[in-house]
């Protein structure tokens, strides 16, 4: 069976999802859909709006064949790190396609793209690192950079979000010298970090959560959910009592700074050039995370960065850490999968070079660690007994089982 890729974190999963990978299997023609989808932490440093197996759920009740969890060692990354680690995981687990959502929609131009980098590679780093230097974020480093470079002919656009992180997976294959085709498809009506809903029925997943957070109420969104994840997030408040936000987290993460010394923080991943100090100052005069963020802002830092930073905190994620750990996948962990994804893995077992796991008893692996330590934080948020039975779900749930009808 012919399989292809998607990265996703389907937070949630939207009509927008939907139109991708249907899409996607058209284009890449294939039978399989396979997403590699972020845990309960995000790219952007976010507490999931619900939790992973929801989503998981959410993605095959839609008609995604395969969910396989992208661990937090890259999933809350910068967008090189989180295009790389999804990357090698779908590679892992046979894909001969992946296919990217991009403002552009044109794949020749990621080609050209990519190979203007990398024939320019040495002169782009160095103005990287000069833009770097004089104090603005890395992000925008990297497209003054590309900027300094005078691309020409049929170049993708890499101001844009999506072209970026497609930019990256496409760089990865690269890097690690991979088989996979790649495919784009172009985002429609909605940008992907547009915080007001369209008039169509294709909305952002931004624009989505700020809704539910703003009004709580889901009927607001409904018009861009399919009827599933409409249902799934009915049942996720139902059974827990609320979404997942930063704010729930915000006590806990003061508390985690309040408890640490400069040099602590200090060996946390992500914080240095003294930010350790902006967050020790700010944690003590911010009432709220909100007010928190907003005080340790700086030009050189995004506010997504910050968040990211925010997690490791929480997380106690330690620069040691994440360098201590092989670059290559450790595991391939099934989330879910409906009867086609189950036939298709058990066609390709055999031929898999990293250990698929089911269940995480007895797997032991410093990558997976941290995934576990982070789903014990996410819950945190939620009261007792919801607490404890979302701690339970991550060595009582099996991978999820969809059957169609």
């Amino acid at each position: 069976m012919n399989s292809v890729g998607i990265v996703a974190e389907y937070n949630p999963f939207h009509n927008g999802h939907e139109f991708q990978f249907q899409s996607a299997k058209k284009l890449a023609q294939s039978d399989i859909a396979i997403a590699v989808m972020s845990g309960n932490f995000l790219q952007r440093g976010e507490p999931a709006l619900v939790n992973k197996w929801t989503r998981t759920k959410m993605a095959l009740q839609a008609g995604v064949d395969i969910v396989i969890e992208l661990p937090y060692a890259y999933a809350v990354q910068n967008a090189e790190i989180f295009a790389y680690g999804a990357v090698l995981l779908l590679d892992a687990v046979g894909c001969k396609n992946i296919c990217f959502g991009s403002e552009s929609g044109n794949i020749d131009q990621f080609y050209e793209t990519v190979h203007f980098i990398n024939h320019n590679r040495d002169e782009y780093n160095h103005y990287i690192r000069k833009f770097v230097k004089q104090g603005i974020s890395y992000p925008s480093a990297l497209s003054a950079a590309f900027k300094e470079l005078k691309p020409y002919g049929n170049l993708v656009d890499l101001t844009k979000p999506n072209n970026i992180l497609g930019f990256h997976y496409m760089s990865a294959g690269t890097k690690i010298n991979s088989s996979i085709s790649f495919h784009t498809v172009r985002r429609k009506n909605a940008e992907h970090h547009d915080k007001s809903l369209s008039s169509t029925s294709i909305a952002s997943a931004t624009s989505i959560r700020k809704s539910i957070h703003l009004h709580h109420d889901l009927r607001e969104i409904r018009k861009y959910l399919p009827i599933s994840t409409y249902n799934e997030l009915l049942n996720y408040h139902a059974r827990f009592g609320q979404f997942h936000s930063w704010e729930q987290y915000w006590t806990f993460l003061q508390y985690k700074i309040f408890s640490m010394t400069k040099e602590d923080l200090e060996e946390i991943y992500d914080v240095n050039e003294g930010l350790e100090n902006r967050l020790i100052k700010a944690s003590r005069s911010s009432n709220s995370f909100e007010e928190f963020m907003k005080s340790i802002k700086t030009k050189r830092y995004t506010w997504t960065r910050l968040q990211r930073t925010c997690v490791h905190i929480l997380t106690n994620t330690k620069k040691q850490t994440i360098l201590s750990l092989d670059n290559n996948p450790q595991y391939i962990r099934l989330l879910g999968m409906s009867e086609k994804g189950r036939k298709y893995l058990n066609s390709i077992k055999k031929e898999l070079q990293v250990p698929l796991i089911s269940k995480i008893s007895g797997f032991q692996n410093d990558m997976l660690l941290l995934d576990l330590k982070a789903s014990d934080i996410y819950a945190l948020a939620l009261p007792e007994p919801e607490r404890s039975a979302l701690l339970k779900l991550e060595f009582a749930q099996p991978p999820i089982l969809y059957e169609q009808g």
